[in-house]
């Protein structure tokens, strides 16, 4: 190895970075082309970040959704910590703790230590949506976060290099189809032990002992950028409300204020005032509601900029413990998407007080989440979340929203082709839903309608999880809102959170919500 010698010359720190970025992407795109699940294979619903010995997070890759990035980066903080001084070569930590990580159980933070022989140089860590993970599926019908499935804490998955017998043998005993589940977390496992390849020649080939003089400077860096962009803005607090009904018809209150001080460089975000949680499993941790938050500031604020703990650590999140974007032990949480990713609605109504050119109108919020579960015509089982039905966007000052989108999570949809493919259903429609958007100087984006049936001769069970049935998105500035969604079984809506025993010849309908409008419409 080269002698260690600095490593902030201006030319060498872009050429490290852009090798840093390079290694968590491709890991992130080989976790995608080996994973089993279509959720992550096609869908792309996972988190890729390189930590450094210190469990900051100094990049990320180029794809993913920032519930799972962000709160990534708030759980490799986590488990770097709590196996501090106990981590060997060949180790690999595990855990899908709901207020460690990202929220809820499906999603299972896997986190490889990166060893140049003996010496730590850095972690690499990944955060997927598996499909199964026992308990009551993907719906909001739990009464407790016991009730919903298998608990990882912080563990080792893997012991010098050797699996764990006994957590491997929990975790098959406890979900439905554990052989799509191990193909999963192999395929995080793997892909970071590629990573790690990579890593260990960059740093042979640079003289680096580490990485900790190079991830200093990118850190202070981000974080310079971000507070210069922050003293740019109007010092005051601005505030912002959303309302939405979530299953069962229950109204969710989100009131945000966001306290810009451009002395501190500092964006202060409080939730005090919005719902308390409650008994369904639309709870949302802190970390989720904080890595929501701090992407809509960021990108309203300076998008171009690096995301990592430099760059998020001028955005102080609070809200009041036992709220419904803070909820506390045991609330339940499986399907904490249809809240959290509302989470951005009253942030940019408050940021449209002081930047109304970089905002949007509220959009259809939390994709519709549909699991489904039941009998091959051999008798094994299946299950299956279809994440992606998304309506449609809130428009922007200059544009229209776009029309089935997923904002705020940013994931792809799955091919009906695909779905098809893996499971014994047929799609009879999926088309955008005509004139859904509200009307404004921009348009909001349309929804879609999507109708599906299933190939069986046996019941199936169908978690649904729909939200704004009652009231569409609101638009900005004067914009219309969007037109709210619909839920059908045989042609009777549906807003229950319940797991509903479905016959072999139902047919289910969703139209998903427009987006809002932006501005009032040029003829007025």
């Amino acid at each position: 190895m080269k002698p260690d010698r600095s490593v902030l010359d201006g030319v060498e720190l872009e050429i490290l970075w852009s090798n840093l970025i390079g290694i968590v992407t491709e890991r992130a795109k080989a976790l995608q082309r080996i994973a089993f699940s279509p959720i992550v294979r096609e869908a792309g619903d996972l988190a890729c970040a390189l930590f450094d010995t210190r469990g900051r997070m100094v990049a990320q890759a180029n794809t993913g959704t920032p519930g799972h990035i962000n709160s990534l980066a708030i759980a490799g903080a986590h488990l770097s910590r709590i196996f501090a001084g106990r981590i060997e070569p060949g180790d690999v930590l595990i855990s899908n703790d709901p207020w460690l990580g990202a929220g809820h159980f499906f999603d299972i933070t896997v986190l490889s230590p990166i060893f140049d022989e003996d010496r730590l140089l850095a972690f690499i860590g990944s955060t997927i949506h598996h499909t199964d993970i026992g308990g009551y599926g993907i719906g909001a019908g739990a009464r407790d976060v016991h009730e919903e499935g298998l608990w990882i804490p912080p563990l080792k998955l893997y012991e010098r290099g050797r699996p764990s017998e006994v957590l491997h043998a929990i975790i098959r005993a406890n979900v439905r189809t554990p052989d799509a589940v191990f193909g999963d977390l192999a395929a995080q496992v793997s892909s970071g032990q590629a990573a790690s390849e990579r890593l260990i020649a960059l740093c042979r080939e640079h003289g680096l002992s580490d990485i900790e003089e190079l991830s200093d400077e990118i850190i202070r860096r981000s974080e310079e950028a971000t507070r210069a962009a922050i003293r740019q803005l109007a010092a005051g607090t601005y505030h912002g409300e959303s309302r939405f009904d979530v299953p069962g018809g229950e109204i969710v209150t989100l009131k945000t204020a966001v306290t810009v001080d451009p002395q501190a460089g500092e964006i202060i975000v409080d939730f005090a005032g919005s719902s308390l949680q409650t008994t369904t499993g639309i709870n949302v941790v802190l970390n989720y509601t904080h890595a929501y938050t701090t992407f809509a500031i960021r990108s309203c604020l300076n998008p171009d900029l690096p995301n990592n703990s430099g760059s998020l650590a001028p955005i102080k999140v609070r809200a009041p413990e036992g709220s419904i974007v803070n909820c506390t032990y045991p609330a339940p949480v499986n399907a904490r998407h249809v809240v959290g990713m509302y989470v951005p609605m009253p942030i940019l109504k408050a940021l449209y007080q002081v930047m109304p050119e970089r905002v949007l109108a509220e959009g259809s919020g939390a994709v519709w989440t549909i699991q489904i579960q039941g009998r091959q015509a051999d008798g094994r089982p299946f299950t299956s979340s279809m994440f992606n039905y998304s309506g449609g966007m809130g428009a922007r000052a200059t544009k229209p929203g776009p029309s089935a989108t997923c904002y705020p999570t940013g994931v792809a949809a799955v091919p009906v082709e695909i779905l098809e493919a893996v499971m014994p259903i047929v799609f009879d429609r999926k088309e955008l839903r005509p004139d859904s958007g509200g009307a404004g100087h921009s348009r909001g984006g349309d929804g879609q309608i999507i109708q599906f049936r299933m190939r069986t001769s046996d019941e199936w069970l169908l978690n649904a999880v729909p939200s704004r049935l009652d009231e569409g998105p609101e638009g900005i500035g004067g914009g219309a809102p969007g037109a709210p969604g619909r839920f059908l079984v045989n042609g009777e809506p549906v807003a229950s959170a319940r797991k509903l025993t479905m016959q072999p010849d139902d047919v289910v309908l969703m139209e998903t919500p427009g987006g809002g409008g932006y501005g009032p419409p040029i003829d007025q």
